[in-house]
C-alpha cells in the first residue's frame, strides 16, 4: 500500500485532520506536485514528526533522531552524496550484507531499489526527518578537512611549485611572534594551486562567529574546501594582503587589490577584495587565467549561426557591440577573447575598466579611480585623445558614459561594453531609457547579445537518464517536443567531484541589427516588437540555444532551465 493512501487514512482515523482540510491537502498536492506529507508540512496543517510517528507505528518501521547517532565514515562512502541528497537518505550502520538507512520515505521502492543495488546489500529503512537528513548529509558528506590534514597532505598532491611573482617582505616577522609563519605561508599556497587546480574562478575566505571557511566557486557552483581554525582566521588574511600589497592593520574599511602567481609554467592573476563583516573581513579573490583567453572563439561553446554573426560583426570597421548578462556570466572572458582576435600590431587597442580584469600585452589598459574623479566618462574621453582604433568599456552605468560610447562608435572606432540586462532587444530599451537618441543607437549598435554559462555533463560519469516529472512540469515542455531526444546526466565521479558537471559552455542569444531593425529603432519600437522582428530573421532566445545543447547530449534540462528561468 503507498504511503499517501496510508497516511491520509491514519490522519482521519486518529482525528489529526478533518475530511474538509484532507481535501484542501489533496487538492494542493495535485495542484504542485509532491507527496502528500509533503504538502501538510509546507501548508503548517500537521508537524513531519507526527508524520513520521504514526507511519513508523503503522508499518512498524523504527525511527531516529539523527543528532545522537554517530555513523562511521567508511559506511558513508558506501553510497555517493548524491544519491543521498536525490532520496533524502543517510547510511547508517552494516552488519553482514544488510544496510541499515535512515529515511524520510522508507516505502520509496525506487530509491530502495537503487540503494540495493549499489551496495549489493539488503536494505534496513528506518524513519527520520528532512530536518535531521539535511544536517546529517551536510556534515557527513562535507568536504571539509581540518588544517592538520591540509597540511599533512599537501606534499602528497600532484602539482608544481606555486610561485609567487611579486616582489617585497614575505611577512615572516608578521607572523613570527604567532609562531605559524610556515604553515600559514604553506596553506595559502595550498589553497592558491588547489583552487588553480580544480578550475575554480572565485576563493572565499568566510568569517562566522565560531568557525572560518574556504570555498571554491567551480562552475558556478560554491563547493567548500577546508575550516581551518578560527585562530588561523586573522594569520590567513594577513598573508593576502601582504601578497596584494595592502594594510595589514587596516580591519575597518574594504580594500582591495591584486598579486600573480606562476605555476605549470603560466601566469595566473588574482584579484582580491576584502570586506569588513560583523565576524570579521571576509576575503574574495577571482581567479584570472589568461590563457582561458588564447582557447579562441571556437571554443566558448557558442553554436555555429551565434559564432559566425559574432565573427562577423567583430570585423566592421566601427560601431558600437553590446554584450549583455548577470555577473559571472562570461562577458568579461567573451570581450577579451574578441580583442585577443583583433589585438595586432597595425590595432591601437585600448580598454577602460573598473577594475581591470586581465592584464594583455598588447592592449593599453587603464583602472577608473572613483576617489579622484576618473570615472568612465573622464576615462573614455581621454581614451579617444589616444588615436584607439578599438576600445572597450568595461560597463556602460550611465547615460553620459553611453552617449560618449555611441558617439566614438560613430567616429571611426570599435567600441565593445557589456550593459545589465535580461535580454539583447532589452539592450536597445535600455539604452533609450538612458537617453541615447534613437537616431544614435539605429547609426551605432551592430550587434547586441545576452550571455548566460550552461554547465557541461561531466563526460567521464556521463549516463542516460529519465527525465524527472517536475522538471518537466517547470518548464512546461510537453513529451512531443522531447520526441526521438536522448537526454543525458552526469551521475557523479571524482572527476567532477560528485556534481554531475564538468567546465562551462557559452549560450548566447544574437541581435544583429539591419536595415529593418534600424528603422524599428527609429520608430522607437518596443523591445517585444523588436525580438518578434528578430526571430522571424532567425534569431533564436536563449532559452532555444540552451535546449539546444540539451538535444546535442551536452547538458541537462535542468541546466537549461535553471539559466533560462528568468525569461
Amino acid at each position: 500500500m503507498s504511503l499517501t493512501k496510508k497516511l491520509d487514512e491514519l490522519l482521519l482515523e486518529k482525528k489529526i485532520l478533518t475530511e474538509k482540510e484532507l481535501r484542501k491537502a489533496l487538492f494542493y498536492q495535485e495542484e504542485r506536485g509532491g507527496t502528500l506529507s509533503q504538502i501538510l508540512v509546507e501548508e503548517g496543517m500537521v508537524d513531519e514528526s507526527t508524520i513520521i510517528l504514526l507511519m513508523a507505528e503503522e508499518l512498524g518501521i523504527p525511527t531516529l533522531n539523527l543528532s545522537i547517532f554517530k555513523v562511521d565514515p567508511a559506511i558513508i562512502k558506501l553510497i555517493p552524496k548524491k544519491i543521498a541528497l536525490q532520496y533524502e537518505l543517510l547510511p547508517l550502520s552494516k552488519v553482514g550484507t544488510a544496510l541499515t538507512v535512515a529515511m524520510t520515505d522508507p516505502l520509496n521502492v525506487l530509491a530502495l531499489d537503487d540503494v540495493k543495488q549499489l551496495t549489493n546489500c539488503e536494505i534496513m529503512p528506518i524513519f527520520t526527518t528532512t530536518k535531521d537528513i539535511k544536517a546529517a548529509i551536510e556534515e557527513y558528506y562535507s568536504e571539509t578537512k581540518n588544517l592538520e590534514d591540509i597540511l599533512k597532505d599537501a606534499e602528497a598532491l600532484e602539482g608544481g611549485t606555486l610561485e609567487v611573482v611579486q616582489d617585497g617582505v614575505e611577512g615572516e616577522e608578521t607572523f613570527a611572534e604567532e609562531g605559524v609563519e610556515a604553515p600559514v605561508i604553506k596553506m595559502v599556497n595550498l589553497i592558491l594551486r588547489e583552487a588553480i587546480k580544480q578550475r575554480a574562478s572565485d576563493i572565499h575566505f568566510e568569517p562566522f562567529e565560531k568557525k572560518f571557511r574556504i570555498r571554491y566557486r567551480i562552475d558556478g557552483a560554491l563547493r567548500e574546501f577546508s575550516t581551518p581554525p578560527k585562530k588561523m582566521e586573522g594569520a590567513l588574511l594577513a598573508r593576502l594582503k601582504i601578497l596584494a600589497d595592502l594594510v595589514i592593520t587596516e580591519r575597518r574599511v574594504p580594500q582591495d587589490g591584486r598579486f600573480k602567481v606562476k605555476l605549470f609554467n603560466k601566469e595566473i592573476d588574482f584579484r582580491i577584495s576584502f570586506l569588513p563583516t560583523i565576524f570579521g573581513e571576509k576575503a574574495v579573490l577571482r581567479v584570472l587565467d589568461k590563457s582561458n583567453l588564447d582557447v579562441g572563439l571556437e571554443r566558448l561553446g557558442f553554436l555555429p549561426q551565434n559564432f559566425k554573426n559574432v565573427l562577423e560583426s567583430v570585423q566592421k570597421p566601427y560601431g558600437l557591440i553590446l554584450i549583455t548578462g548577470p555577473t559571472g556570466s562570461g562577458k568579461s572572458t567573451t570581450l577579451y577573447s574578441i580583442l585577443n582576435l583583433l589585438n595586432t600590431p597595425e590595432k591601437n587597442l585600448m580598454t577602460i575598466e573598473d577594475p581591470v580584469e586581465y592584464q594583455v600585452t598588447g592592449i593599453t589598459q587603464a583602472q577608473t579611480v572613483q576617489e579622484i574623479g576618473f570615472t568612465f566618462v573622464e576615462g573614455l574621453r581621454s581614451l579617444l585623445r589616444q588615436s584607439p582604433d578599438i576600445i572597450l568599456v568595461g560597463e556602460i552605468r550611465d547615460s553620459e558614459t553611453a552617449d560618449i560610447a555611441v558617439k566614438a562608435s560613430l567616429t571611426g572606432h570599435l567600441v565593445f561594453s557589456t550593459l545589465h540586462t535580461n535580454s539583447a532587444c532589452g539592450t536597445i530599451t535600455r539604452l533609450l531609457d538612458m537617453g541615447v537618441e534613437p537616431f544614435l543607437i539605429s547609426s551605432s549598435l551592430i550587434m547586441a547579445a545576452a550571455q548566460r554559462l550552461c554547465r557541461k555533463i561531466c563526460e567521464n560519469c556521463k549516463e542516460e537518464y529519465a527525465i524527472p516529472d517536475d522538471v518537466l512540469r517547470r518548464l512546461r515542455i510537453d513529451n512531443e517536443r522531447l520526441k526521438g531526444i536522448v537526454s543525458y546526466h552526469g551521475k557523479g565521479c571524482a572527476v567532477c567531484r560528485g556534481s554531475g558537471y564538468y567546465g562551462r559552455l557559452g549560450t548566447l542569444e544574437c541581435l544583429v541589427v539591419d536595415d529593418e531593425i534600424r528603422q524599428m529603432i527609429l520608430e522607437r519600437a518596443s523591445s517585444d516588437e523588436i525580438e518578434k522582428k528578430a526571430r522571424e530573421k532567425g534569431m533564436a532566445s536563449l532559452f532555444e540555444n540552451a535546449f539546444e545543447k540539451f538535444k546535442m547530449g551536452l547538458t541537462t534540462l535542468e541546466e537549461v532551465f535553471r539559466i533560462t528561468s528568468d525569461e
